[in-house]
């Protein structure tokens, strides 16, 4: 017997706190509706940086930053030479151009900055021959060509302007924003403005439950983000609600909630939550004694007096040395500026013998993978130094970490993925780092620090069976590709 179709619903950025109120308001019929059935309700651990290009490819891949490559919403491309930015704000997308700003979140990410041996929960789905569709989502990798959408001529011809005529590898149904549609729908996405993703997503998804069209479905509602950029993590409910009334679309052209979750299993989940933010830190300013290459610049002759690279991710920044060489001569004082720096909550870097080092105001430890303690999910680590900097408590040789959630687990991800920088930053609560347009979300809600805050998302699920490895373990957005392809029947890898 075939299992139920599965809709992976990713609410960008959703806060517990928020589906609690949400729900408790009689908001979110649709999510109440799946609360009510649910076999998984909890929170799941985002990946550190904890913003959406590096929790995207997590959940599509069930890898973290140290298999798929992408380490955060902007970084220094050691290859070649120059800064990468998938979109924190138009000012920073301007700051690096436009037109590689974009080249970047809609080809590269996907063709060549996300490592190919790593596949995606499409590819993984197609190569089984399950039906795979998707809607708007920085992470859209899968086996089936696409060509740009041609249903809206002014929206076509504007594309192919800026991005010639290119075709795409994506899920058997791909829509994304106005670009690729992989049959006319009716449904417009206005370019995948925020305000108008959502009710992209839930035009397209009623129209393929309707004709019946997938058997997986990533249905992405990222405009609660950007709500909560502005309004804070505590204005969330009013974008869950607009987010549930997509939801409901998806089960209306189902037949109701009812017949809806009687055919269809669907996990709901977030990439990331939002943490308040009140000040800004000062990292240009910090590190500009340092020699900061310049946004459009070029490291070597170009650029004399460059020796770093300064990549802020609005709650999470990283530094690069460009000379590698040079590396641990320079790296005792970067990691000194940014200890010094108020609005720094923890410093992360690589030691020369290869361990983790982290340090915060509260202490130095190092650490690395197999030892005697035991975390949360089960990982085996050496840890010597002090505790506190974690803020974390061992009892019987079970290592937890409340206000950090796996955090070593995280932190050596991130170490070691071999295209982050050499030295990482988590703002302390409160705070953010602006990025290269001047850009900040003081007095709104902002993510990407290890803190629990910002750190902790929704998974609701329903129709879906827990994996026997989370029974008694803590939850992490990996564990949603396991989930979704173990309901096809497929072992996660």
């Amino acid at each position: 017997m075939a299992p139920p179709k599965l809709v992976l619903a990713v609410i960008d950025g959703l806060h517990p706190a928020a589906l609690r109120g949400a729900l408790a308001q009689g908001r979110a019929p649709a999510l109440a509706a799946i609360a009510e059935r649910a076999t998984v309700d909890t929170v799941a651990a985002a990946a550190f940086p904890s913003v959406t290009p590096v929790c995207a490819a997590t959940i599509a891949t069930g890898h973290r930053q140290d298999a798929h490559r992408i380490p955060s919403m902007n970084w220094f491309h050691r290859g070649e030479d120059r800064y990468v930015e998938y979109g924190s704000s138009f000012s920073a997308a301007r700051a690096f151009g436009i037109r590689q700003q974009l080249e970047d979140t809609v080809y590269a990410l996907n063709a060549t900055h996300m490592a190919p041996e790593v596949p995606t929960v499409f590819e993984t789905l197609d190569d089984a021959g399950v039906r795979t569709a998707g809607t708007t989502y920085l992470i859209y990798r899968g086996r089936h060509p696409h060509e740009m959408a041609r249903e809206f001529p002014f929206s076509s011809a504007l594309a192919r302007r800026v991005f010639g005529d290119r075709a795409v590898l994506g899920p058997k149904e791909l829509f994304y924003a106005d670009l690729f549609a992989s049959r006319e729908t009716g449904c417009r996405s206005l370019f995948g403005n925020p305000g108008q993703r959502d009710r992209h997503t839930g035009c397209v998804g009623a129209y393929l439950v309707e004709h019946d069209l997938f058997d997986f479905m990533l249905f992405s509602l990222p405009d609660n983000d950007t709500h909560s950029h502005h309004a804070g993590p505590r204005g969330q409910v009013d974008s869950v609600a607009l987010a549930d009334r997509e939801l409901l679309k998806l089960m209306e052209a189902g037949g109701g909630p009812d017949a809806f979750l009687d055919e269809h299993a669907v996990i709901v989940a977030a990439d990331h939550a939002h943490a308040d933010v009140h000040l800004p830190v000062r990292l240009f300013e910090a590190f500009g004694t340092h020699g900061v290459l310049g946004a459009k610049a070029r490291s070597g002759a170009a650029s004399p007096g460059a020796t770093i690279a300064l990549c802020p991710a609005q709650r999470a920044a990283m530094v690069y040395v460009l000379d590698r060489a040079r590396r641990d001569v320079l790296l005792p004082g970067l990691v000194a500026t940014a200890r010094a720096l108020n609005g720094v909550d923890l410093v992360a870097w690589r030691t020369p013998e290869g361990e983790g080092a982290v340090a915060s105001a509260r202490g130095e430890l190092r650490f690395a993978p197999g030892g005697d303690l035991v975390d949360e999910r089960g990982g085996t680590w050496s840890v010597t130094g002090a505790h506190a900097v974690l803020e974390a408590s061992v009892t019987d040789g079970r290592w937890t970490t409340p206000v950090y959630p796996d955090a070593l687990a995280r932190l050596w991800s991130a170490l070691t993925c071999p295209t982050s920088g050499d030295l990482l930053l988590s703002a302390s609560p409160g705070f953010e780092f602006p990025d290269w347009g001047g850009k900040h979300h003081v007095r709104g809600g902002s993510h990407g620090s290890l803190h629990h805050e910002d750190s902790l998302g929704v998974l609701l699920a329903c129709g879906v069976d827990v994996p026997p490895e989370r029974a008694a373990a803590a939850w992490s957005i990996a564990d949603l590709y396991g989930m979704s392809v173990g309901h096809f029947g497929i072992a996660s890898r």
